[in-house]
């Protein structure tokens, strides 16, 4: 069986209400929360952003100019990018609490319903998705690698240690992924408590000895910056952006913890610190000589601390960057399950690691498909610098995506006026466009591994999608009426004691499963259940609205079981709910019947053969409807079906 989508009509928001992470606790418990898992990723920024933007590409003069242009770059963008348009305008976009390009396109398409345009929608926030898996790779590579390049400023002689110890800090990254964060998660938010907190000291001792540094503040030095220097102003931008990385992944979290703690959080307390280390190391630079200089820009976060505080400082930058990567890792698995739920992903295996918090699960073959990748990332590049030229382009595509989506839903959901929507829509779009611009030139040196990654990922989610949807309709056309079979059925076949419940995808016609039962058993059981699983799109499902039933007369009688996309679907304790369905369910007396269907690929209108053979390769490899469903193994019987399509 195959989970279908249904509509709801239930209300939008609920943004401060979080559904996984520490529900019904205090705004300022759940604002600290936050810190420990939603910031890693941008937290960690400053190792590295502030150095590419000097040592990358662009080749820019070290000098106070320069120095006061980017800092004053990297304060506005911070301030636009991530404060205004995600953290205050998108995050107000939330679906039933929940964020992020899926949830967001399950929003704006329950409002604008299928005009001619809903579909470029739906495209858009896929691809954004998409993109999201090429983030997911680099960022841990590049953050630990960043954090281990630290030992070299130490003591140079251990160079040739940084990549050996990476790539053991991230396979054992990955091992432990399988056992959860339930046990070590409440270590995340002390730690990371500590690491900006250490940010903003180091950043504020530099800035109270060379407080000529807050002239950034004024946007004149970022325009002069592009006045003086053009297009390699511009070029400096692709590094720049650095700084920002993980503002999509902040509005994806919001249903872990609700947008009014995460903003407290932010606006209270991870922005100012920092701003702070960005500030501090551009004024520590702008203080030297220019030979000098020229030499700390190469590793100046580092260099921040006196020299016997800089191992100690290597060690809490790793630890904080393990976390960052824990969380993004997390962040792929919760997407996984979104695709999944929302019907552009088969069906995988989902180990749930904790038995309190639903949000917190593992998908075994996303975990080590990223492990491979991260693996190969950090070999083939060698160094945090090399990967910074294959960071950012997948970031700043899905921002410009969201942005394009923000129009939309200004005037499709929010019913804001068109000349209202279009200024605020193309402000964002010329910012996070020329952000886009200037990583594209980066894509000979390493961007166009997030690209190809990007481009695989929406293959493969289109192809299921559609898939699915044409597999839908050939059944569809063949499918008899239940309530024709019912009446011919009851008098054709022997009942037996029991209940049967045959799994099916549509909410009308006969499962195959059925008809194969009655033609090779010619038995029918005394109570025959049809039972559909839509998925609606929101995330979360009113338990009082969880069941629906069909009384067919004559024992059949047709079931749905409504669950949201980040609801784990269990079938069996659903059932429980369902009393009214001809009386209470009793697993030992249940039978579950699948039907699984195998792909023929065929020349028929619908997809390119080689499309259909990736649909029929997802298909075989897709995990059994009996583990999606946690259907008691012992109680499941499987009946084949060949489909073209």
């Amino acid at each position: 069986m195959t989970e279908a989508t249904a509509p709801t009509s239930q209300p939008d928001g609920g943004g401060d209400n979080a559904h996984g992470h520490g529900h019904g606790a205090s705004k300022a418990a759940l604002a600290v929360g936050a810190i420990g898992i939603v910031f890693g990723d941008i937290g960690t920024s400053p190792l590295y952003a502030f150095r590419e933007t000097f040592a990358g590409a662009a080749n820019i003069a070290i000098d106070r100019m320069h120095v006061l242009g980017v800092v004053s770059l990297i304060f506005w963008s911070m301030v636009i990018v991530v404060a205004l348009q995600y953290v205050t305008i998108l995050m107000r976009a939330d679906n039933k609490g929940q964020g992020g390009s899926l949830a967001l396109i399950a929003l704006i398409s329950r409002h604008i319903g299928q005009t001619k345009y809903a579909w470029l929608v739906v495209l858009l926030g896929v691809f954004a998705t998409s993109l999201f898996y090429g983030d997911s790779m680099i960022t841990p590579a590049i953050s630990v690698l960043s954090a281990v390049e630290g030992l070299t400023v130490v003591d140079a002689g251990l160079q040739s240690y940084v990549i050996p110890i990476a790539l053991v800090l991230l396979v054992c990254l990955f091992v432990l992924q399988q056992r959860g964060t339930a046990k070590v998660g409440a270590l995340f938010a002390p730690v990371m408590i500590i690491w900006f907190t250490t940010l903003a000291g180091l950043g504020l001792n530099q800035i109270v000895q060379h407080p000529e540094i807050l002239w950034a503040l004024n946007p004149y030095y970022a325009v002069m910056f592009f006045v003086t220097d053009g297009f390699v102003a511009f070029l400096a931008m692709g590094a720049v952006v650095l700084a920002v990385t993980g503002s999509e992944a902040l509005y994806s979290d919001m249903g872990h913890f609700g947008r009014g703690p995460m903003r407290l959080s932010w606006f209270g307390f991870v922005m100012p610190c920092l701003l702070l280390n960005y500030f501090g190391q551009g004024a520590m630079i702008a203080s030297l000589p220019a030979e000098q200089a020229a030499e700390v820009v190469k590793s100046p976060f580092f260099l921040l601390a006196s020299e016997e505080f800089r191992l100690p400082l290597v060690i809490l930058a790793t630890v904080a960057t393990f976390i960052a990567s824990q969380a993004v890792i997390s962040g792929a698995f919760s997407i996984t399950h979104q695709a999944m739920q929302l019907g552009f992903m088969p069906r995988m295996t989902i180990r749930h690691t904790s038995e309190t918090e639903a949000g917190q699960i593992y998908i075994p073959i996303i975990n080590w498909a990223l492990m491979v990748a991260v693996i190969l990332l950090v070999l083939t590049f060698q160094s945090s610098s090399n990967l910074a030229a294959a960071y950012g382009i997948a970031v700043t595509g899905a921002v410009t995506i969201d942005t394009l989506l923000m129009g939309v839903l200004f005037v499709g959901v929010w019913k804001w006026k068109w000349w209202y929507a279009a200024p605020v829509v193309i402000f964002f779009l010329i910012i996070d466009g020329a952000y886009f611009a200037a990583n594209l030139f980066k894509v000979p040196q390493g961007g166009w591994f997030p690209l190809v990654v990007g481009l695989i990922a929406f293959t493969l989610l289109t192809t299921w999608a559609r898939g699915r949807k044409l597999m839908r309709e050939r059944m569809h056309e063949t499918a008899l009426p239940i309530e024709i079979f019912a009446k011919s059925a009851k008098n054709s076949a022997t009942r037996v004691p029991g209940t049967a419940i045959f799994m099916a995808s549509q909410t009308a016609g006969v499962p195959s499963a059925l008809l194969h039962n009655i033609k090779h058993n010619k038995v029918l059981h005394e109570r025959v259940v049809i039972l559909t699983v839509l998925i609606a799109d929101s995330p979360y499902v009113d338990p009082e609205e969880r069941c629906e039933y069909h009384d067919l007369g004559d024992g059949f009688y047709r079931a749905i079981l409504h669950y949201g996309f980040m609801e784990e679907t269990d079938v069996p304790q659903g059932l429980k709910k369902m009393q009214r369905c001809g009386g209470e369910f009793d697993m030992m007396h249940t039978s579950f019947f699948l039907s699984r269907q195998t792909l023929l690929a065929s020349d028929k209108p619908g997809m390119p053969i080689w499309r259909e053979k990736i649909f029929a390769w997802m298909l075989r490899n897709a995990a059994t409807a009996m583990d999606f469903f946690n259907l008691p193994t012992n109680r499941v019987v499987e009946l084949g079906s060949q489909v073209e399509i």
